[in-house]
């Protein structure tokens, strides 16, 4: 395993477990955490069934580290965006199996897009979401713009945005920003309990329905239905539909292979 110096990662079981590691920082992202990350979540979609990021410490992530490479106010926030967030991003979307945020604590800014780029948002009920950025000056950024009014709807996402006030966790599930907000002596047990799940689950057919979803927003209802078409068709060569069928022949869970 690769030592990295701001995350962790740790694979068992088909589960690979990405820690934000500045809890002095509050898990604040700078240049190298966001490089860490990653590289940590193309190695982890090669090599788990399923990805399952969180942050140590009191807080998940309070987003850009302000004092990363001096002066906030000359930095370069295009190239910033561009070079070190983009990949970043892109690599939590576009990775193959099933991601989880386990959000354990606040999630501010940037870190709660970080959050909220992941398939599946499980979040502590004491937890809080804030698009701080107008606060000093900025628009949501780090895919916030993009996520926010798709899941939980224009009037909710510009007022986030333009009050920059913290929604809490329970508010962020009833108003379908995330999947849930589990209690918190249960939050920890909870989230490892879904991983799971989801690593003994038919991996190929998770995939698939990734791409279907994430795919939903730039298609026609035509191009949508062809998508689904050949997905299904894909899903359909794989052993483990052809164990699901089996298995629900005999009446007995199934036992998916991720093939």
């Amino acid at each position: 395993m690769k030592d990295y110096q701001t995350i962790t990662l740790e694979i068992a079981d088909g589960v690979a477990l990405l820690s934000l590691n500045r809890a002095d920082k509050m898990n604040a992202l700078n240049t190298q955490m966001r490089a860490e990350i990653t590289d940590a979540v193309t190695h982890a979609g090669r090599e788990a069934r399923v990805v399952v990021l969180t942050g140590n410490g009191k807080a998940f992530c309070s987003g850009q580290d302000l004092s990363d490479g001096g002066n906030a106010t000359t930095l370069d926030l295009e190239r910033v965006l561009r070079e070190e967030y983009v990949p970043m991003l892109r690599a939590i979307t576009d990775c193959p199996v099933p991601t989880i945020s386990a959000v354990n604590g606040p999630a501010a800014g940037a870190g709660a897009n970080l959050a909220l780029s992941a398939d599946v948002v499980i979040a502590t009920e004491s937890a809080y979401f804030l698009q701080a950025f107008a606060r000093i000056g900025l628009i949501p950024d780090a895919g916030g713009t993009y996520a926010l009014p798709r899941q939980m709807g224009m009037a909710k996402a510009m007022g986030a945005a333009l009050f920059a006030e913290p929604i809490t966790a329970r508010q962020a599930s009833d108003w379908g920003m995330i999947w849930e907000a589990v209690d918190d002596a249960g939050f920890d047990a909870h989230w490892r309990a879904r991983a799971a799940k989801l690593a003994m689950g038919p991996t190929q057919t998770y995939g698939a329905i990734k791409q279907a979803i994430r795919s939903t927003w730039d298609n026609t209802l035509e191009g949508q239905l062809d998508l689904e078409a050949k997905l299904q068709g894909a899903c359909g060569q794989t052993r483990d539909f052809k164990e699901g069928v089996v298995a629900f022949l005999e009446k007995r869970p199934p036992r998916f292979e991720g093939r």
